[in-house]
């Protein structure tokens, strides 16, 4: 029995499983083991040449992943999902499956500290450069486009700038000269899908809203299918040309009695086979879980964190609210289009008192958790320019977002008053 539905309650409960074939049991079970057993030579051939998709080890696919990647591609709109370790590693295998040495790819200067470290520093130790530019003007990536651009990148809702990224008028851009956008959603899921809006393809780092409860790390990769990457064969030679990565394949040819699944599809059989970003089934299960309830708890983020703002705004001792729901102009107008149901769960504020204010106010903290993460039940602050931010020079820093008397609340699930209490006497003592 399949349940076909668009409403996201529905799908992250019943999409891709429905009870377990060999025991009717309802519960996505955790296949815990390596391999699979193929029911003969002939089989096992299939699988390897890609006549037939299956389960063949673990490092590359497994059922309990299956589940929360068909899960997710439904919510998101895409044909196809691919689970692996970390958002981080999420971040990485989306720009290596179609950039090589000497490519370079445009991304949004309003990034988490981690990725613009991947693309400043790591990705350039590759010969890959990142080539930065501010999503106040979308007409920016266009100027920095040239024949070896492979794709741009941003996030829906900055961590931490909070200015939401505008999403159609970059991909209308991308859409004119042949590039695919790659949209990070970790901040934003239910309230937005970066696919209905043009992007190419969709990252999660799934330790976040997905998880919620800060127990698991891992990330995920959401292809959307409606990127036609044979069409610009010369700028995406990695999928277009026979991949030596795997026995000559042309991928954009070998997919078609598959599906539009050029892009995960090689990314599952080269990339995760051979760096090894593999999600453990345990994790898996665990984000199944997560997502069951993903769209009730965003609900309840989203109303306590405007609760918060609304109180930090009106507070003496805050000198700046950054929150999307508060700002104005085209910032506002953006957040209107591309957040629907809440602003998201993240606010940010800069104390009068500057530096020592925000420590004295973290330091005070009884019932936020102090740790660098967002997207638990649990509300959580952090100080970015000393943590997550550290690595950037003060110049980066402040192109992100981050001045030195930023802080950061994830507001969770909690009681409001109980939240606005704590946030109240910690202000008191700062």
């Amino acid at each position: 029995m399949t349940i076909v539905s668009q409403h996201p309650e529905t799908i992250v409960l019943h999409a891709g499983y429905r009870s377990d074939t060999a025991t009717q049991a309802v519960a996505v079970p955790i296949y815990q083991t390596t391999s699979y057993a193929f029911r003969d030579t002939r089989h096992a051939a299939d699988l390897f040449a890609l006549r037939e998709l299956g389960n063949i080890y673990t490092r590359m696919m497994n059922p309990t992943c299956a589940v929360l990647e068909q899960r997710m591609a439904a919510l998101e709109g895409g044909v196809a999902a691919l689970a692996l370790s970390s958002g981080q590693a999420a971040t990485t295998l989306a720009i290596l499956n179609i950039c090589e040495s000497g490519d370079n790819f445009v991304a949004s200067t309003d990034l988490y500290g981690g990725t613009w470290n991947l693309f400043a520093n790591t990705f350039c130790q590759m010969g890959i450069e990142a080539r930065f530019v501010d999503p106040a003007d979308p007409e920016a990536f266009r100027q920095k486009v040239d024949d070896r651009t492979r794709c741009f990148y941003a996030e829906t809702l900055p961590n931490p700038k909070l200015q939401v990224f505008p999403i159609r008028e970059v991909s209308g851009i991308c859409q004119a000269l042949g590039i695919p956008l790659i949209m990070d959603n970790t901040a934003a899921p239910i309230l937005c899908r970066p696919i209905e809006h043009g992007a190419a393809v969709v990252v999660y780092s799934t330790t976040k809203y997905i998880g919620g409860h800060g127990t698991s790390i891992g990330g995920l990769i959401v292809d959307s299918g409606v990127f036609n990457w044979e069409r610009y064969k010369k700028r995406f030679p990695l999928l277009n040309k026979p991949d030596p990565n795997y026995h000559g394949t042309v991928w954009t040819e070998a997919v078609k009695p598959l599906g539009p699944i050029a892009y995960s599809l090689r990314m599952r059989a080269t990339l995760l086979r051979d760096i090894g970003t593999a999600m453990s089934p345990f994790n898996a299960f665990a984000f199944i879980q997560g997502l069951e309830t993903l769209p009730l708890r965003m609900r309840a983020h989203c109303a306590n964190a405007e609760r918060v703002a609304h109180y930090l705004q009106e507070h003496p001792l805050i000198s700046r609210v950054i929150y999307p729901g508060l700002q104005t102009g085209e910032y506002r107008r953006r957040a209107n289009t591309y957040l629907q149901g809440g602003y998201g769960a993240l606010v940010g504020f800069e104390l009068k008192n500057g530096l020592e204010a925000g420590r004295r106010f973290i330091d005070a903290l009884q019932m936020f958790y102090h740790v660098a993460n967002i997207g638990d039940a649990r509300s959580l602050a952090i100080h970015p320019a000393t943590t997550t931010h550290s690595q950037l020079s003060p110049e980066d820093q402040l192109s992100s977002g981050v001045s030195a008397s930023y802080v950061r609340l994830a507001v969770g699930i909690e009681h409001i008053d109980d939240i606005l209490k704590d946030i109240e006497q910690a202000l008191d003592q700062s």
